[in-house]
């Protein structure tokens, strides 16, 4: 009898906040790979909202502690990453043509780099096509009602940031 591998798949992304159209895809993976790690990029010429560990706290209070999710930070190649992690795929989300370009360029170098990891593409929700952390993050400012976009804690924490925010 042979021992079954741990399909491992790594979710990457700045998630600067995470939105609902990111816990979307996440589900998605979730029914596909029995372990999908939430990857923060840490990239410190990005110009972020929240810090690292901040998006880190937010992710992990906003999926309840699923034991099959692990949040992580990385930096460097996500190949890499990947073969350290031992993950079989890499999960992009789709939300509309306009993104597959440079997700395909990505992919494309990635295979190249380590034919062993896959890339996985999920299209986000109808709800979510026109949900993006940019676009919260400029509705929050203003004070736009972003409540039905994002998770209670990352909610909470753009209200502290925007105190405009009531929502």
């Amino acid at each position: 009898m042979t021992e079954t591998k741990e399909r491992i798949a790594i979710y990457p992304g700045s998630f600067d906040p995470l939105t609902n159209g990111h816990l979307d895809v996440l589900k998605r993976a979730q029914d596909i790979f029995d372990r999908v790690i939430l990857a923060v990029l840490h990239n410190p010429a990005k110009k972020s909202l929240f810090s690292p560990e901040e998006r880190v706290n937010m992710i992990k209070d906003s999926i309840n502690g699923d034991p099959r999710i692990e949040v992580d930070t990385f930096d460097g190649l996500l190949v890499e990453y990947a073969r350290i992690k031992k993950a079989v795929a890499v999960i992009r989300g789709m939300r509309a043509i306009s993104d597959f370009e440079s997700e395909f360029q990505m992919a494309l170098m990635n295979r190249k780099l380590n034919k062993d990891v896959q890339s996985v593409f999920l299209m986000t929700g109808l709800r979510w096509i026109f949900t993006s952390s940019s676009i919260i993050k400029e509705a929050a400012q203003f004070g736009g009602d972003i409540s039905d976009m994002v998770p209670e804690p990352v909610k909470i924490k753009l209200m502290e940031k925007f105190p405009k925010l009531d929502c």
